[in-house]
């Protein structure tokens, strides 16, 4: 009885508070003689904070015209903010700047949609070892990471040596398909230097340095145990793949939208989604010898406290992850 009347309670909550707020839309719309779209186009400067905006209010409109507006096909954009502009009344030629701010917002959020479509497309189709065109892409990620140690041959223990668990790769990429080959392709392509670093840094890992606050804060005892533990290393290409599903869990959850609508400014790209692996990539690298796990095992731990870290800076509406490296360089100007 009591569930049943908790329900019926947040039932009522619930339409009250819808109908208290369209109500106060409509006072609002009366007294500034805008509609919701103009307020937050006029008052709400370009980036994630408008496009959010725009995107909730489409959604949670009562007209059906501009709920599905925001699943249209990039190429009918221009006539669904025709269709908005005539289903709100809104003259285009006294609001001309209405329609630009409009259209940039969707194809913002109609590109954010069709970007998860086509990472979703890679991460379901498997390497196969039979395809010409996915050996080519491996053989180019061993080239990039290793141009002075020519592979011996195709099924080879060198695999290891780029972090790879076995003689074949094509067995690591089960999880994430070729999303997580053309993941460390492009961060081995178009950041060279930083991948090669994180590699050798993997492989050979180092301490971070201890601060004198901390160094004042150790007893002998764990002074002593600290110069001779040992710092961990990973494996690089396995962990590239669990950072690729990272950056997909970030993509389809919708946590990403803060950064990409806040640097793409149109449609969110495949090219931006393989950027931000790349930032993510090197800022789990510092992230991890920061943490300076204990041994391998530590690995999920430090990982979910990165993914955390992650998440509460994409909370900030104004957020864009800023790479230091040379693949982010277009998205740092754009």
């Amino acid at each position: 009885m009591k569930h049943f009347l908790r329900m019926f309670v947040q039932v009522c909550l619930y339409f009250y508070c819808k109908c208290l707020w369209r109500c106060l839309k409509f006072v609002v719309r009366k007294l500034t003689g805008q509609c919701e779209l103009q307020r937050i186009c006029y008052n709400t400067k370009p980036g994630a904070a408008r496009t959010m905006k725009i995107e909730a209010s489409l959604k949670g409109s009562k007209s059906k015209r501009l709920q599905t507006s925001v699943n249209v096909h990039p190429d009918a954009i221009e006539k669904t903010i025709d269709d908005i502009m005539e289903l709100k009344r809104i003259n285009p030629d006294r609001n001309p700047q209405l329609g630009v701010s409009l259209q940039a917002c969707l194809l913002q959020i109609v590109g954010y949609r069709n970007l998860i479509a086509e990472v979703e497309k890679l991460r379901r189709e498997p390497y196969d070892s039979e395809n010409p065109q996915h050996e080519e892409m491996l053989l180019k990620l061993w080239k990039c990471l290793k141009p002075n140690s020519p592979l011996k041959a195709r099924i080879s223990k060198q695999w290891c040596e780029i972090g790879f668990q076995g003689d074949d790769p094509k067995t690591d990429f089960r999880g994430m398909g070729l999303l997580g080959l053309y993941n460390l392709v492009y961060f081995a392509e178009w950041d060279t230097e930083i991948a090669q670093q994180v590699l050798t840094d993997s492989l050979h890992p180092k301490y971070r340095e201890v601060t004198k606050k901390e160094l004042s804060q150790l007893s002998k005892a764990e002074w002593e145990k600290k110069k001779f533990d040992k710092a961990i290393g990973y494996s690089f290409a396995i962990v590239g793949i669990n950072i690729t599903d990272l950056a997909y869990n970030l993509l389809v959850s919708g946590a990403l939208k803060t950064h990409f609508y806040n640097v793409a400014p149109e449609a969110p790209t495949l090219t931006h989604f393989q950027q931000t692996f790349c930032y993510l990539m090197h800022e789990f690298h510092k992230f991890w010898i920061d943490e300076d796990p204990l041994d391998i095992m530590e690995f999920n731990r430090v990982r979910e406290k990165f993914y955390r870290r992650i998440l509460r800076q994409l909370q900030n509406p104004e957020m864009a992850l800023c790479p230091h490296f040379a693949a982010s360089e277009s998205l740092i100007n754009m």
